[in-house]
This record gives structure tokens, sequence and C-alpha cells, in this order.
């Protein structure tokens, strides 16, 4: 292990860590079998030639310090040595450019390598992330690999199966697989390599980054040609999973028979008195609490929660932040089950409001008493009958459910919903989470009977690892779709590998998505229709076969440009099937997929159409039915056609109504009958690829 730098890492991102290079780093490489050149530590002029002669020339030098990670950047590298006094020369100007690109940086030695045979350039990088632990990165490599940024993440542990989709999910893969005329690289020696490197990186004490960059990927085999290994004490081994302090909470603290308000108010414009209005509608017990006030909206008015005679499930407290730990104490010794906490002024603030919600979650865990945000808009559960937020308005019952980090999405999201008529089975808003997290609020969506689907809003996870694992629990009966924000990361600036350049935070959430089964959406639109989608008959697409049924020839054309931008395959018509069309199409129809049916096509021949491939399905698993406004066509009938068909075929119907009023009559009955429909061809292949791709990654195509 080389000494603790004093001056730290240029990068002070990485200032107090250690560091591993050179030698060292190819000792930890022999531990896990990933080959590397053969080489020797040279200190001096002399020493660098002879061990260049000894190793036969030619060779590569390259300094070792902690201080430089990028060698090439700071001039630290020389190739192609060819004789003993190259090698001394190459010594003196290593250690020349080093101290003047990084004045004062520690240099322990310069490494001689044999020259490594040309190959294709490879990085294998690994990254400690705050929420999932340890994850592995594999792409094209070399000095231009964050100029391509040609890469596959992977969340450990690793398994030869996850190693070869990393490899075949880069652009490059066609160089490994062998192109024009090349040969094919070592792909079985890349997969061997990259679950070494895991393990390598998931039994190392300590070990938070590292990079192998360049290996070199040969026909048969492979070589790592320079490695660096950042060191962090506090890093946590792999196998261990972070855990909430807190016991998973019980379900039914989200089905109060009495709540209170603390905070409640009649004067206009307080915010109290938008939550009153809302909760004096609750369908059970409603206690406002507040000292000034005797009465609120018809309802007896309490001076505190101690003063309620009775029982208390829920208490929503909305009042200035200094003075929530003492209501939170009081509905503590009250018994209550779960406070919601719409005031802010807590961690979000800094280190005083922090104090302050470190003192409520300690209040919470001695009552257990469970507890929402701070620093939120609250819950609302349509079929149970509350809503604590001061939103103008309240949303319609239905079946997602939408549990969002941000309070000030929801009002947009609601109003947005109400206007196409989606309801929900709970809206969450979950604030600074101190007691409970978005996992808490998966084990509830998982066993209400009322929600098919889940929406969230992301911007972090804190146990990424226990997220995953009930995604992968809850995916495959109800599907969940994230929004996540912040891609982009400007902690990628402040990297010090490679890897850490490329592994963002973003990147790292997407690929876990992808491992567990969660659709990652781009816009609060494509979630909706994802999970809308989805929660209709709760059946995924078995596969990404897809044909299209459409009387506007322009947009065949552009169905298949969208299909194969978003990883859809527009299978070829089987002979038969070909046949049977020629049967009732006119002479001049495309004779392919996407089918054309003709703009002068009437009803009658779009519903043969519908009925060819409902009972010839074996070869496609979504149909997207295309059509434009038509004086041949009544869209509510056609509508009424692909709900029928819907109900007869085990296969994915997609429809997409192109048009504006001439078409809303035939989206309406759709909607109605809790079928989603598109506007346009390519949101609707946009949100198919996103669903497809979910269940190919995570394995749980059905």
């Amino acid at each position: 292990m080389s000494k603790t730098f004093s001056a730290g890492l240029r990068q002070g991102e990485y200032m107090k860590k250690k560091v591993l290079l050179g030698a060292e780093g190819y000792r930890l490489l022999d531990r896990f079998g990933i080959p590397h050149p053969e080489y020797g530590l040279a200190h001096s002029e002399d020493e660098a030639a002879g061990i260049a002669e000894n190793l036969g020339f030619p060779v590569v030098m390259k300094v070792i310090s902690p201080d430089i990670i990028h060698k090439s950047d700071a001039g630290g590298v020389v190739l192609d040595i060819g004789s003993a006094g190259e090698a001394r020369e190459a010594y003196s100007r290593i250690i020349r450019n080093s101290l003047s690109a990084v004045p004062g940086a520690l240099i322990e030695g310069v490494i001689v390598e044999k020259s490594a045979r040309p190959g294709l350039e490879i990085i294998v990088g690994g990254k400690t992330d705050p929420a999932f632990g340890k994850t592995l990165t594999f792409g094209t490599g070399g000095t231009n690999v964050s100029i391509y940024k040609d890469v596959s993440f992977a969340i450990l542990p690793l398994t030869p199966e996850k190693a070869k989709k990393m490899i075949r999910g880069i652009r490059a893969f066609p160089l490994i697989r062998g192109y024009r005329g090349s040969k094919p690289k070592d792909e079985a020696e890349m997969v061997r390599i990259l679950v070494s490197a895991a393990r390598m990186f998931g039994e190392t004490p300590g070990l938070s980054e590292f990079d192998i960059n360049p290996l070199r990927l040969y026909e048969e085999g492979a070589c790592a040609i320079d490695t660096a290994f950042i060191f962090d004490e506090s890093t946590v081994p792999a196998a261990q999973v972070v855990r909430g302090e807190n016991a998973p909470a019980d379900t039914g603290i989200f089905s109060p028979s009495s709540i209170a308000l603390v905070g409640a108010s009649e004067k206009p414009g307080k915010v109290g008195t938008t939550m009153a209005e809302k909760l004096a509608k609750f369908p059970g017990e409603f206690y406002p609490v507040n000292p000034t006030d005797d009465e609120i909206f018809g309802f007896k008015c309490y001076p505190s929660v101690m003063d309620i005679p009775g029982s208390v499930d829920m208490a929503v407290i909305s009042v200035p932040a200094p003075l929530v730990p003492g209501i939170a104490k009081e509905c503590g010794e009250k018994g209550v089950k779960i406070a919601v906490i719409i005031s802010a002024g807590f961690r979000e603030t800094g280190e005083e409001g922090a104090k302050i919600e470190d003192i409520i979650a300690e209040t919470g865990k001695k009552y257990g008493m469970r507890i929402v945000g701070p620093n939120c808009l609250g819950l609302i559960s349509p079929y149970k009958g509350y809503d604590t937020t001061f939103l103008p308005i309240t949303p319609l019952p239905g079946n997602i459910a939408f549990i969002s980090q941000s309070g000030a999405l929801l009002n947009a999201v609601i109003d947005w919903s109400l206007s196409y008529g989606l309801g929900y089975s709970l809206v969450a808003s979950v604030g600074n989470q101190c007691d409970l997290k978005f996992t808490d609020y998966l084990v509830w969506a998982q066993s209400d009977e009322n929600t098919r689907a889940i929406i969230m809003y992301i911007e972090d996870v804190g146990d990424g690892r226990r997220f995953m694992e009930l995604v992968s629990e809850i995916s495959p009966e109800k599907p969940v779709v994230v929004i996540k924000a912040g891609s982009s990361d400007k902690g990628h600036l402040a990297a010090a590998s490679h890897t850490g350049s490329l592994a963002g935070s973003h990147e790292i959430y997407i690929e876990a998505f992808k491992e567990c089964g969660a659709i990652s959406a781009s816009s609060i639109e494509d979630a909706f229709y994802s999970a809308e989608f989805l929660a209709h008959r709760k059946r995924y697409p078995k596969g990404g076969r897809v044909v299209v049924l459409t009387n506007a020839g322009g947009f065949a054309v552009l169905a298949s440009d969208y299909a194969e931008k978003y990883g859809l395959n527009i299978i070829d018509l089987p002979t038969d099937v070909k046949e049977k069309f020629d049967g009732f199409l006119p002479s001049y129809w495309s004779r392919r997929n996407p089918v054309d049916i003709v703009g002068d096509a009437r009803m009658d021949r779009f519903v043969a159409a519908l009925d060819l491939l409902c009972k010839n399905e074996d070869f496609w698993d979504i149909c997207v039915v295309i059509s434009i406004p038509s004086n041949n066509i009544p869209f509510e009938q056609l509508a009424g056609e692909i709900i029928k068909k819907t109900k007869e075929t085990e296969k994915r119907l997609v429809p997409v109504f192109v048009g504006g009023e001439e078409m809303k009559q035939g989206r309406d009955t759709l909607t109605s009958a809790g079928i989603p429909s598109f506007d346009e061809p390519e949101t609707a292949f946009r949100v198919m690829g996103g669903i497809v791709e979910s269940r190919h990654v995570s394995g749980n195509l059905q």
C-alpha cells in the first residue's frame, strides 16, 4: 500500500484517501487472475535501463505517483522505447514532466513494462455508489474514454450472464463480435475478467474505486495495461446491505379512522384553512387542533392533541418548525400511529433544521409512531376519503399509486391527470423521509388491492439495495415506473478516475432500475402512459416483436423508424398471413409490415385486418394500430372494435389515434374502457420500447 499523500489528489473530492498504482496494483490483479504485462519498478535512469534490457525491447514507461491519476495528461507516459539509452532519457523526461504538471507530487518511481501487442482497448472499472453500493463499469477504453462514453454498468454481485449483457450492451460490441472481416475477440475471456474484477472489488477491504484502463482484448486472451485503485477505509463491503433503523411500516397506518389537524384554521388564505376544509370531508373522526379557536368549520377545536377525548390514528402537523418537536412528543404520548409533518424548515435548511428533524425522528422511534416528511405535502387517499395537502384540487380515485420526492410536482401532475380522467389509489409526498422511506410506500402499494401500478418521482433513495429487492418482487405483478431527476450530474467533474467520471449517480440509478424491472420514464407523460398501459389487464408484452396496422402510408414509414430508434422489432409477416391479407386488401397494399391498408380503407377493412392478426398472434407481441382522420371510418366504432379484440387476444393492442377533435370521441371511448391511447406514434413506440427493455434486462418477460 502506498503512503497517504499529504496534499491529497489534485481532485479535492479524494483527499485523505489512499491510492494503489503500478506494481502494487498488478499484484492485486494477480490475486484474482487478471493478466498484465511483465514489469519492474525503477528509481533511477540506470535502473530503468537495466529493467528494460531484461524485459526486452520495446518497453513502455509510466510515472507512479498517488498525486497523478491521469498519467498521460501529465506527460508521465512514454511508449515504444527501443534501447537502454532511450530508457534513460525517458526516465528523466517522465520525472521532469510530472513535477512540472503537478509541482510537489510524490513520485514513487517509474514502472517499466514490456510493450503489449495492439488490441481492442477496453475499460473495466468500479465505483461505490452511495445508494446502491459497489458497481462495475465496462466499455471502450484508452485515452479517449471520456469522449466516447460508450459504457455499460452493473451492480454487484456480477454473474457471467450479467457480464455478457454488459459486454453486449455497448455500441462498440460489433468490434468484439467481429466487424467487416475482422476476427472476433475473446468474449469468453472478457466475461471471465469482468467476473474476476467484480470479485476483486467486492472482496478487497476498503477498495472504493478502481480503473483498469486500457485492458487490451485479443482474439485469444487479454492484458491489463494500466491500473489505478483508490481506497477509502469508510467504504462499506459489497455484501453489506444498508437497512433503515426502523422496522417496516404497518401498512394499516395509511387507513386511519380518526385524523387530527394541528394548525387548523378558518382564516382565509392560510394553509391550515385549506387543509381543514379538505379534512372536514373525511368520513371518519376529524379533530381540528388550535389553542385560539373553539370551533372550525363546525367541528369542535381542541387546544392540543392531548385534549382530544378519543383516540387519534393520524396527526397532520402544519405549524412552524421549532414547535414541531413538542407537538410530536404529545402525539407520541397520545398513541398516534402516524404523523404527517407538512411543516418546512428542517434538514433542507441546514444544520439547525437537521437537529430539529433528528429530534422528531427519535421521538417517533421512542413511541413507535411513524412519520411522513417533514417538509412535504402529505398524503391523499381517494378511497379512504382523506386529503392532508393544501393543494387547490383533489384527484380522482384510480389504480395508480403516485409517490413523489417533490411536493411541487404533485399540484401540476394532479391537475394534468384530472384533464385526462386519470385517478389514484394513493398520492404520497415523501418529503425529507426522516422515517418512512420510499421502500415503506412500496410495501404498502404491494399489498393494496386498489393499486395496479406505481409511479415514483425520485431524486435519491437511501437504501438502494432494499429498493431493488422490493421492486424485483413487486414489478412482475404491479409495474413500477420511475422518473429519475438529476441527469446532469455535476459530480462527474470532480471525479479522479475515468470510472468516476463515467459512472455518475444518474447512470447507476438507471442501471439499477433496469436490473430490478422498474421502467425508467423520461417524462411525466411517458410515466403515466406506461403505468396506465400496464395497469390495464396487468400484463406485460411478452417481447418486442411489433406489427403495425395503419391507414396512412407516411406513418407506416415513421413507425419503422421509431421502432428501430426505441429497440423494437418490426417483424416480417409470415407468408400465409400475407396471402390472407391479399384476399381482402387492394392489390397495391404494402405487402409487408407495417401493414398499410391504404387511405381509402373503410371500417370493414380495419375490422378484417385486426381479426386476421388476432387469429394469427403467434408471430407478434405488440400490435400498434395507427389511424388518421377519415370520412370512411367512425372512430368510436373503431375504438369499440379495439376494445373487443383486446379482450379476445393474449397480446397487446396499442391504439394511436392521430388528430384532434375528430379523433377525440374514439380516444374517450378507449379511456372509458380503461385502455390508454396515444395521439401520435413516437410516444407509443418510446413507451413500448421502455417497457420491453425493462423486461429484457431484468429477465421478467412474461
